[in-house]
């Protein structure tokens, strides 16, 4: 590390089904690895929606955490020892507070951009709830236990905190606003926090407005070198914004302003809000996000370099300072060759816990979900959603991201329904603002195989179900396929090799400030004494057929 860099103090149960999952097995993606295996890599080094990155070097090791919203757990911390090799490590989020409202659906809302700092000996995750405030989870090892979450400071549309341990041993806090919640938004903020980081001490000051020039200024991140203070903070818009960065002697400025990387002339819309790190051997480099709609805000990997005690951050064909997003690079240099990983998409269902890929759309229910590995499978129980407008409402949805541009999924499953009730359904969806899915439908004459497509589903409207045929056997082979532009189509078999289509192509919509996810569900829209369930002997991600 080179002696001028200085990245803050360092730089470089409510389930079985979450435990920390440290010693899984890492299965390669069948669809998309980043890693091009001859000394380069391809962008996005994750294919899959994991927002607002911000990432560390600890040691050899690199880590990186996301936006998660709703979804629990939440909080994903990822792992890599190269910057291009990832894989999912756990969830510093087994439940969101307040639990109680959390135990509903609240798309869009949860945990907006957190950002990750190694400080004596621990690990900080700061994440801001914009609805309830800025929250601290800590850990001495990475992989967990982390902490219960921390009130640091209360309030409405606070979003987007990091801290910074300055060489006096005072901390601060630099944060945005959400228009949406505090009434105010383009201009950042730097508060001072208590020495361990568990408090915000005043009302901060104003350092910088972007009204003017950086419209939506948010997601800011704060670092110290050779005796500046660097805001890095992205402007401009999700989809259409560039990446901006500040930089004052004092910490609470003026700061001057320079944008430091843009589209130009590349494919890479809005590249921007994210992290810099550095490698073993002096190398400097930005992770970032590209908004791509119905995939999720996926994950780029850019060189950066300094001139003038600015970065520079992507490749600068004309030399004016700022660069632009690279597709292929050569790997970061780390001081040795690591083999290829990628985050697990495929589940067998043969362990005691759920793949660490798989998120509920609220704080779980104990009694939702159940792994049987003696039969490796996962056992999902009927939940009532009898109170909901329909399947995006629902709590009790098992999801995973979207993982490439175009992938397979299909799912073996057999469904128990309890005979004292109606309507039980299982099946495999692709959810988003809009959904689609294909489910066994239990009926008083036997079991039916439905398609069922909700459009504009977040706007309350009803599903339409369409009865396929009645179903041969309780066993059945369920799938989607996505192609390019995330256009599905499903499938069924009752054999596992013979597929018959079912229902119109469904073009996959992004939910709210996420990409679409598929996944598997299991619901009833009565109360008795005991619930039906579906067994999925497994979930396969595999290329297109």
């Amino acid at each position: 590390m080179h002696k001028a860099v200085r990245f803050l103090s360092i730089m470089f149960p409510v389930s079985l089904l979450f435990n920390t999952a440290i010693a899984q097995k890492k299965d390669i993606s069948k669809v998309w690895v980043a890693d091009n295996g001859n000394g380069t890599y391809k962008n996005p080094i994750l294919n899959a929606d994991y927002s607002d990155p911000d990432a560390i070097r600890v040691g050899n090791d690199f880590y990186l955490v996301s936006s998660s919203f709703e979804d629990i757990p939440g909080l994903p911390i990822l792992h890599s020892k190269d910057l291009v090799n990832w894989t999912i490590l756990t969830h510093a989020l087994k439940r969101q507070p307040p639990f109680e409202h959390f135990s509903k659906t609240q798309h869009g809302n949860g945990v907006w951009a957190p950002s990750i700092r190694f400080h004596k000996g621990e690990f900080y995750i700061y994440y801001p709830d914009p609805d309830f405030g800025i929250y601290l989870v800590k850990a001495k090892n990475a992989a967990g236990p982390w902490s219960e979450p921390i009130l640091v400071e209360a309030g409405k549309g606070l979003i987007d905190p990091c801290p910074l341990w300055d060489e006096d041993g005072k901390a601060y806090l630099v944060h945005a606003y959400a228009g949406s919640r505090a009434g105010i938004k383009s201009i950042i903020v730097v508060k001072q926090l208590n020495e361990d980081g568990r408090k915000v001490m005043d009302a901060g000051k104003l350092v910088y407005d972007g009204h003017e020039t950086d419209p939506t200024i948010e997601g800011p991140k704060f670092y110290k070198r050779n005796g500046w203070y660097y805001i890095f903070a992205p402007a401009g818009g999700v989809s259409t914004g560039w990446q901006l960065v500040l930089r004052s002697k004092n910490i609470y400025g003026p700061y001057e302003r320079k944008v430091v990387m843009d589209q130009g002339t590349s494919s890479i819309n809005g590249p921007h809000q994210g992290a810099w790190v550095n490698t073993q051997t002096g190398e400097d480099w930005f992770l970032h996000f590209q908004d791509k709609e119905a995939y999720g805000r996926v994950v780029h990997l850019n060189p950066m370099k300094w001139a003038n005690d600015w970065p520079v951050i992507g490749v600068d064909k004309d030399g004016d300072g700022k660069g632009q997003p690279v597709t292929v690079y050569r790997k970061p240099n780390v001081g040795k060759t690591y083999p290829i990983e990628t985050p697990t998409e495929t589940d067998e269902f043969n362990s005691n816990t759920l793949g660490l890929q798989w998120q509920w759309m609220a704080n779980p229910k104990a009694t939702w979900a159940f792994m049987n590995p003696s039969k490796g499978s996962l056992r999902l129980f009927s939940d009532r959603i009898d109170s909901v407008a329909n399947l995006w409402m629902a709590p009790n949805v098992l999801l995973q991201k979207f993982t490439a541009d175009e992938f397979m999924a299909t799912t073996k499953l057999t469904f128990t329904p309890n005979t004292k009730l109606e309507n039980e359904k299982t099946g495999l969806t692709i959810m988003g603002l809009s959904y689609a899915n294909i489910a066994l439908k239990s009926k008083k004459d036997g079991i039916y195989l439905v398609y069922t497509v909700c459009k504009d589903a977040d706007k309350g409207r009803p599903e339409t179900e369409t009865l396929i045929t009645k179903a041969t056997n309780a066993t059945v082979y369920l799938r989607v396929k996505v192609a390019m532009g995330a256009k599905c189509s499903f499938s069924y078999s009752f054999n596992g090799t013979d597929f018959t289509d079912a229902g119109d192509v469904f073009t996959a919509e992004p939910g709210r400030w996420i990409g679409a996810k598929f996944g598997i569900f299991c619901t009833r829209t009565a109360q008795i004494n005991d619930s039906g369930f579906a067994d999925f002997d497994w979930v396969r991600v595999e290329p297109l057929q």
